[in-house]
């Protein structure tokens, strides 16, 4: 499936959505931006691994009911498919508030090399914090630099950049805004064999959402017994396996129907769901409203 052209993306969809949603992926592009930050009125979740710096202000978040505040001067990073809420903004200067976002396609994120732990932390709902002598307001800038100058060589190195500061982030215990679900109860750290094991059915599922998927071929990458690679998904992920192919094909169905022209049908189709009624009951038990109504809502 190719892009949409630029001419035909829906002129409502707010600009940020409009530029890193992609058709072709489940979980959007690569990008970056800075700008003034705008509380929200209500949760909203998309595919990406977010990361966000606060110049000159502090910020208040919900995050799946959960309140947080992500301080100046400090990278948090998250999967925003966890509902999140920026709530309240707190100046910390006379300079006005800017935000530096950094928007990292989860297939992306999960594909980067020896971050294993990292990666269950953040699907788990963990929001990490690093630390100042990492990642700086000049570290910062000098990315949006190398993303806004359209070179294909700088972009790249930024991606390696973050991948290294991952790494060095986990060379000694990471610092958390919000534990991960499964170590907030005090259940004992998992094996780095049983983080491969869950970031294997992971990755297998974001490569074949349009696809039908059965338990068993997607615990079959483990060489486990179906029921142990369940159990060992459920206990990572705080959610069952069925639940999370459920919601990454929604995720994907909602960009598409935000940023494509397509058929309600084909998105369903796209997005791996095996009837229009069925792809319709999910969709509003999980946004609230029918699929149409979300594409209505971004139309110019």
């Amino acid at each position: 499936m190719k892009d949409v052209p630029d001419s035909d993306r829906l002129k409502g969809a707010p600009k940020h959505e409009r530029h890193f949603y992609a058709t072709n992926r489940a979980f959007g592009r690569f990008g970056m931006r800075i700008f003034e930050p705008q509380t929200m009125e209500r949760p909203h979740w998309h595919g990406h691994v977010e990361a966000n710096f606060c110049l000159h202000h502090a910020m208040g978040y919900d995050v799946d009911n959960e309140q947080v505040v992500v301080p100046t001067g400090r990278l948090a990073v998250f999967w925003a498919g966890v509902p999140h809420r920026l709530h309240t903004i707190t100046s910390t200067s006379a300079e006005q508030p800017k935000l530096a976002n950094i928007y990292l396609p989860l297939d992306a994120f999960l594909m980067m090399n020896h971050i294993m732990p990292l990666q269950v932390a953040l699907l788990g709902g963990g929001i990490i914090l690093l630390p100042e002598t990492l990642c700086n307001e000049d570290m910062v800038r000098r990315w949006y630099a190398d993303y806004r100058s359209g070179d294909f060589e700088r972009t790249e190195v930024l991606k390696m950049e973050l991948n290294a500061l991952f790494r060095r982030a986990l060379l000694e215990k990471p610092e958390f805004l919000r534990l991960p679900r499964h170590e907030s109860v005090g259940e004992r750290a998992l094996s780095s064999v049983h983080i491969r094991h869950v970031i294997a059915m992971v990755r297998l599922v974001l490569e074949n959402l349009d696809k039908p998927l059965k338990n068993a071929e997607i615990t079959a990458v483990t060489g486990l017994h179906e029921n142990y690679a369940l159990g060992l998904f459920t206990k990572i992920m705080q959610t069952p396996l069925r639940q999370f192919v459920l919601r990454m094909r929604l995720m994907r169905a909602r960009a598409l129907l935000v940023e494509s022209s397509l058929a309600i049908a084909s998105v369903a189709e796209a997005s791996g769901f095996t009837s229009i009624s069925q792809f319709y009951h999910q969709f509003k038990a999980a946004y609230g409203v029918a699929p149409n109504a979300v594409r209505n809502q971004y139309l110019a």
